[in-house]
């Protein structure tokens, strides 16, 4: 049976996926490392992952704003320790959404999202449920409290060689973070996995501070 991935991708999708490779990703080590060290860095320092996004792309020639998309599959229901996390009993209703965040062509992030409807407005319920926009945007009359809590890093630069893309995996950092409300309840946790294409681009207009955009 062949091996998939967590987000229910066969190996040969995966494969095909590593395969991408964006036109503008053609950098020396030391500068493809510095990029996804930035990047790590500003998202460690945002409230918000689509807002990081879309400052990490600010510059970029097309592209257009940060849009979500639905990825298929079965739901997966929060585990034990994930309800622990959000504060929830067995009973609770807890929420799964899955997307893949891009701009333009190019994907940014695979997202998973556990959410507690409940301590959510009907209108961001009905956003999350029925729309294509991100859940940093929907969310942001909340003025958001993001807290990660682990972090890997899935790709080094050799200091010698240049980087062929094809040594460079589709994904190179994970995040997995609780989004807390104005009330100091956690309301979500994600999981998320940045992908090469950040690197494509670099860190002009990143913010230096704690962001709720």
């Amino acid at each position: 049976m062949p091996r998939r991935d967590s987000f229910g991708r066969s190996g040969t999708a995966a494969t095909e996926e590593d395969a991408r490779a964006p036109a503008q990703l053609r950098l020396l080590p030391a500068e493809a490392g510095a990029r996804l060290q930035g990047f790590n860095a500003a998202l460690l320092a945002s409230h918000s992952a689509t807002a990081t996004l879309e400052q990490w792309r600010r510059g970029a020639a097309a592209g257009g704003p940060i849009r979500a998309r639905r990825m298929a599959g079965p739901d997966k229901a929060p585990t034990r320790e994930q309800r622990e996390r959000l504060e929830v009993g067995r009973e609770e209703i807890v929420l799964y959404r899955r997307v893949e965040l891009l701009c333009g062509g190019a994907i940014l992030s695979e997202a998973e999202n556990w959410y507690v409807p409940s301590r959510l407005s009907p209108g961001i319920r009905a956003m999350l449920e029925t729309s294509d926009m991100p859940f940093g945007r929907a969310i942001i009359a909340l003025h958001p409290v993001r807290k990660t809590f682990a972090v890997e890093i899935y790709w080094r630069p050799a200091e010698d060689t240049q980087p062929a893309i094809s040594a460079i995996p589709w994904r190179v950092l994970q995040h997995r973070a609780l989004v807390h409300g104005p009330d100091g309840r956690p309301f979500s946790e994600v999981n998320e996995f940045y992908t090469r294409e950040i690197l494509a681009f670099g860190a002009d207009g990143l913010p230096q501070d704690k962001s709720t955009a």
